[in-house]
């Protein structure tokens, strides 16, 4: 069964939301502008991954 991390508002007045979820093993974080980061065996560093998105926008 997969499991999610809540939504986070990336920056304030963007549609942007981040969440992650179990792949298995592996956690992968997504937002609702369709991009998706790549599957990594470390939560943190798959939030890192969503703050990395929430920066280059």
């Amino acid at each position: 069964m997969a499991q999610q991390d809540g939504p986070e508002r990336v920056r304030q007045g963007q549609g942007h939301l981040t969440s992650t979820s179990e792949q298995g093993r592996f956690c992968v974080a997504s937002c609702t502008c369709g991009w998706r980061g790549p599957a990594r065996r470390a939560r943190s560093q798959a939030r890192t991954d969503a703050e990395g998105h929430a920066t280059a926008l």
